[in-house]
């Protein structure tokens, strides 16, 4: 089976940002995993969720450009999102008390076969999705 990524919105910032916590280098790990994901010709996924929450922090042609870094080897892939994944997302919310996005996410990165790339607390709830942090995959 082809590996594929499924990367949450917050990896892709640090990313661009190049952040880092107090401790951590966030945007390095993240720099890594996509570098290592792309020389090994693995499939990264996106949605327009994730589309809609970068452009809560920045214009769309900020965000094709951060998206821009595995498309010119077509190894990005933009999944779709159905109304029955949305309604499953709002099932998994109030069952779990977590975010709606995070849920979608997940379901998204299942309905993929994909690993869901995050470092979000949320996604350990979950359990019908695999889930790494990019300094796991390097």
């Amino acid at each position: 089976m082809e590996k594929k990524y499924y990367v949450d919105t917050a990896i892709w910032r640090d990313l661009h940002e190049n952040r880092t916590d107090k401790f951590r280098p966030l945007g390095e790990w993240a720099f890594e995993f996509f570098k290592k994901v792309l020389d090994d010709e693995k499939k990264i996924l996106y949605s327009d969720l994730v589309i809609k929450e970068l452009s809560g922090h920045f214009d769309i042609k900020t965000i094709n450009n951060i998206l821009n870094i595995a498309s010119d080897r077509e190894l990005l892939e933009k999944v779709e999102i159905n109304k029955n994944q949305t309604k499953e997302a709002f099932e998994i919310k109030k069952k779990l008390n977590v975010p709606f996005g995070d849920a979608l996410h997940a379901i998204l990165a299942r309905d993929n076969n994909a690993v869901m790339v995050t470092r979000d607390k949320h996604f350990l709830e979950f359990d019908f999705v695999a889930v790494k942090k990019p300094e796991e995959l390097i």
